[in-house]
């Protein structure tokens, strides 16, 4: 997935889920690994990533 592509992503999961986004990214992170989808799950991290720098500093 290109960053463009994760960064968008982020923003629409940031829109819905607001502050539960993040754990949303990461649980289908863990869901992809579970099925053995690797390359996806490594998508889902990063834009888990991309919404903690979203979220900025300080906040949990």
């Amino acid at each position: 997935m290109q960053e463009t592509d994760i960064h968008g992503y982020a923003r629409q999961l940031m829109e819905t889920h607001g502050p539960q986004a993040i754990a949303k990214a990461a649980q289908r992170a863990v869901e992809c690994a579970a099925q053995g989808k690797p390359d996806q799950a490594r998508d889902w991290r990063h834009v888990e990533e991309a919404l903690k720098m979203m979220r900025g500093p300080h906040q949990s």
